[in-house]
């Protein structure tokens, strides 16, 4: 039972509700049947989810910031186009490393401590990328930024779910979007900024105090709205996921450069290692079921497959013309970095902007008024950046990369809400782990499709004697269709979206 100083403090802390909703709320704590971790969601104090979407923002806009810095990197540190490439490779492969690990941490360890170590882990990471003399500890600080990033995410998403009733997540989860689907459309465009008037160790000192002043509020405010339990740590698991993501992702992000003859690996030996990988981690993981480290039975529930897929696809799209474009916008219509980033930069404002919205809509109309719309909107962008050429206005390249914001922003919260949503409780953190784990994939395979096609198609148009920049032009033109080939493919998997029904362990 609460007594009147609880009851106050509860009725306080809900701000943003109304007085229905309030009284629900507040009836909800009183049931003596409710669990710790669902009493515990009121006593949330008002700025601990704004503070973790912060958290994962600033942590995730490092994903994509290095890519942009890469040409002034090679000249500082006096290394190869080859060698800097890792300082963006080792960053995503420690994520494909660390995310499956996720689902195990948060149900082993309370949510003040994984967040705790993540920021910490994230900031010592930003420091010693700032203070690097040299290519090796910065490639080092990129790996330690890396760990606290991939814990971030799953962490966020967890704790929405645990804390928010069903009927107000996709406003919450609108929230997440902006961190997922904005912060590395406008990595580029920070990195641009920066980079204009200062050096790259800047990249690092600019975020360091951010990710400090997180860190120092997270220790006063986040508590404890999970209750942990002691699952046990298969390391054979362990293993296989590291070899399974690692090497797809590696080799993925090698296809593109290996096309250009820039990569001495051959990709297909660590694809073939990462798929060998994934088919034993998958095997072990059904053979553990409860003990797994990444339990695959939220597979069984059909919105959490459909859903999961339908972000794999617009994460494809999105960080393949997130390559793509600069490349476009640099070598063929030749603007500068700076110019590169600006042009991103609406886009990315558009999903940052339109994310509440959505997420307000999907809890009114559920996921498909939305979800297909925006496979449509989405489709239609990409179709028409594949007409993309050397005589292009700058301002036409800006509006149809908004229009692609505007149908991705419409796809991603409905489609991260069902998902997970779909879950019963007890595969939060791991439907949270899966999700992230297919961000990375998919994001990799996107880069890959897209860099792979443009490459070959400007290599054939170069020896037929076209230009550098009419032939780089053929070869966006040629990746973008089968950008808009997926999506149209995506536009059907959009029909059988279904909204989640509310679960119960």
């Amino acid at each position: 039972m609460l007594d009147a100083r609880q009851f106050v403090s509860s009725w306080q802390s809900l701000p943003q509700c109304s007085g229905r909703e309030r009284t629900r709320v507040t009836t909800e704590q009183t049931r003596p049947t409710e669990t710790a971790t669902e009493t515990a969601a009121p006593a949330l104090p008002r700025g601990v989810v704004p503070l973790l979407v912060v958290s994962a923002f600033v942590v995730i806009l490092n994903e994509t910031i290095m890519g942009v810095a890469l040409p002034q990197l090679m000249t500082d540190l006096e290394i190869s186009a080859a060698r800097a490439q890792w300082l963006t490779s080792a960053f995503l492969l420690t994520m494909a490393v660390v995310i499956p690990l996720t689902g195990w941490l948060l149900q082993r360890f309370h949510v003040r401590t994984v967040f705790l170590v993540a920021m910490t882990t994230f900031s010592l990471g930003t420091l010693l990328a700032a203070v690097s003399p040299g290519f090796g500890l910065l490639v080092t600080g990129r790996v330690v930024q890396a760990v606290g990033t991939a814990i971030m995410m799953p962490l966020l998403m967890t704790t929405i779910l645990t804390t928010v009733a069903p009927e107000r997540r996709g406003r919450m989860m609108g929230t997440i979007s902006i961190v997922i689907s904005v912060a590395p459309a406008i990595g580029p465009t920070v990195s641009g900024l920066i980079l204009q008037d200062l050096g790259w160790r800047w990249m690092f000192w600019i975020v360091l105090p951010i990710a400090l002043t997180s860190l120092a509020l997270g220790a006063v405010w986040v508590r404890n709205v999970t209750t942990p339990g002691r699952p046990p740590l298969d390391v054979l698991s362990v293993v296989l996921s590291a070899v399974a993501f690692a090497g797809l992702i590696y080799g993925l992000s090698s296809i593109g450069e290996s096309a250009a003859g820039h990569i001495p690996v051959a990709p297909w030996i660590p694809v073939t290692v990462g798929a060998i990988g994934l088919v034993a981690f998958v095997a072990r993981q059904l053979a553990l079921r409860e003990r797994a480290l990444m339990d695959l039975r939220a597979f069984g529930t059909p919105a959490f497959s459909i859903a999961v897929g339908l972000v794999a696809v617009s994460m494809m799209a999105l960080f393949g013309t997130l390559i793509l474009l600069p490349i476009y916008l640099q070598t063929v219509l030749g603007r500068t970095t700076l110019e590169t980033g600006l042009v991103l930069l609406p886009g990315g404002l558009t999903m940052g902007l339109l994310a509440p919205v959505v997420g307000r809509l999907f809890d009114r109309h559920g996921p498909r008024p939305l979800v297909v719309p925006g496979a449509v909107v989405a489709s239609a962008a990409l179709w028409a950046m594949s007409l993309l050429d050397v005589d292009t206005a700058l301002g036409v390249v800006v509006a149809i990369h908004v229009v692609l914001s505007i149908g991705l922003a419409l796809m991603f919260t409905p489609l991260l809400t069902s998902a997970l949503g779909s879950l019963p409780q007890h595969l939060y953190s791991h439907g949270s782990a899966i999700v992230g784990t297919a961000q990375q994939v998919a994001g990799a395979a996107g880069t890959a499709l897209f860099i792979t096609v443009m490459t070959r198609r400007s290599a054939a148009e170069l020896e037929a004697g076209l230009g550098t920049a009419a032939a780089t032009a053929e070869g966006v033109h040629a990746a973008l269709l089968w950008g808009g080939i997926i999506s149209a493919v995506a536009i059907v998997v959009a029909l059988f979206v279904r909204r989640p029904q509310a679960l119960s362990d």
